[in-house]
């Protein structure tokens, strides 16, 4: 008997959208568990990609990929839309010569539609590809998938901030928050109410009636509506940017998600959906820990990593020690950091200087700048000119 019957018949999206709704949930279940025993055998990424398999499956279910597209920030979080998209046999050559590329790679399929090199691009690149079937007059869904952590660079923003007009649908896939109650059932209610079409009729029909009215009453509804709203939902800089928002749901309820995105899909104008989830979803030793499991080397599943000592110290754990010892001798030192604390080395000097020690986010040039400000203030104070 085959370990993975449902899976092993998925070739490609559209065998995943013949099967019923109610499959859905085994096809996650098996392909959460190949998951595992793939990165087990060849290393990679593998929390981030547990935290996303319920929402892969969902959006190719949902979506009619490759015509509509899907642009994955970051990009590490793709293993469950690549074993989906026809690539599950070559799993077992992943990131080797000739094997699926870690990321997103357009010369490898048609599924993979914006190569990824750097994280917090996704919005942008999905508005250009929006923007270009407007103008090509193509019927087609974008949709931008972009993680809490890729949400703090300025380049994410500046795409939101120019998505007015664009029928495109930005999903934020929130794993820095755990699925409390208020993150239930009360708001997997509230997501289906607004995704809903006699909602946005009905918002729709209203805002055009209060068009109508004295700019005062108008301007007083409308506050109304934002109050009320902002008390309910955490979407209100969203909303000022020009997006519908939604959320936020479960993004491990698999009927919650098919069920929102499909309501979603035939909304117009820029939708903001807000899905939480946990890295290391399904996996305990990965969920207790999704930074060690977040790449790994080849490890057993069933004992889980095993830490060995490194044979030399690593170039990065010598900087770290380098600028401490640095830094306790001159005072004017600080570590700045673009949301890379553990690569950079930076774990004990946040530790031993926290007040000389910023992480800014994933904002390298807000970083790089931010830097020359405070080089030149510091020069300024001591009598520098530089």
């Amino acid at each position: 008997m085959s370990t993975y019957p449902l899976l092993e018949t998925i070739d490609s999206p559209a065998d995943l959208r013949r099967l019923d709704r109610s499959q859905l949930r085994d096809v996650a279940r098996e392909l959460r568990a190949f998951l595992i025993g793939s990165v087990a055998q060849t290393g990679g990424h593998l929390s981030s990609n547990l935290g996303t398999v319920e929402l892969t499956v969902a959006l190719h279910y949902v979506f009619d990929t490759p015509e509509d597209r899907i642009v994955w920030d970051v990009g590490h979080q793709t293993y469950a839309h690549k074993i989906l998209t026809g690539r599950r046999a070559a799993m077992s050559r992943l990131r080797q010569w000739e094997g699926p590329s870690g990321f997103p790679r357009r010369q490898e399929s048609a599924y993979d539609t914006f190569g990824t090199a750097h994280s917090s691009t996704s919005v942008s690149a999905a508005l250009g590809m929006a923007r270009a079937a407007k103008l090509q007059g193509e019927s087609r869904h974008v949709v931008a998938v972009i993680g809490d952590g890729a949400m703090s660079a300025g380049m994410a923003f500046e795409a939101l901030n120019n998505a007015q007009g664009t029928d495109v649908l930005v999903i934020l896939n929130d794993n820095e928050m755990s699925i409390s109650e208020p993150v239930g059932a009360i708001n997997n209610y509230l997501a289906k109410i607004l995704s809903g079409r006699l909602y946005n009729t009905v918002r729709r029909g209203g805002k055009e009636v209060l068009a109508k009215l004295p700019t005062p009453v108008h301007d007083l509804a409308k506050r109304w509506e934002e109050h009320m709203k902002g008390m309910l939902l955490p979407g209100t800089l969203f909303e000022e940017l020009g997006f519908n928002y939604i959320g936020p749901i479960d993004g491990h309820d698999l009927d919650t998600l098919t069920r929102t995105l499909a309501n979603v899909r035939d909304l117009a104008g820029p939708q903001f959906l807000h899905v939480v989830t946990r890295k290391g979803y399904g996996y305990p030793k990965a969920e207790d820990d999704p930074i060690a499991y977040h790449g790994v080397t080849k490890f057993d599943p069933a004992v889980g990593i095993v830490a060995k000592p490194p044979a030399r110290p690593a170039y990065n754990q010598v900087f770290g020690d380098w600028l401490c010892d640095m830094a306790a001798r001159d005072p004017r030192i600080v570590g700045i950091t673009p949301a890379m604390r553990e690569g950079s080395g930076l774990v004990r000097f946040s530790q031993e200087f926290p007040d000389r020690y910023f992480d800014v986010g994933i904002a390298e040039q807000h970083a790089v700048t931010f830097a020359a400000g405070r080089t030149i203030a510091a020069a300024r104070r001591t009598g520098g000119n530089q």
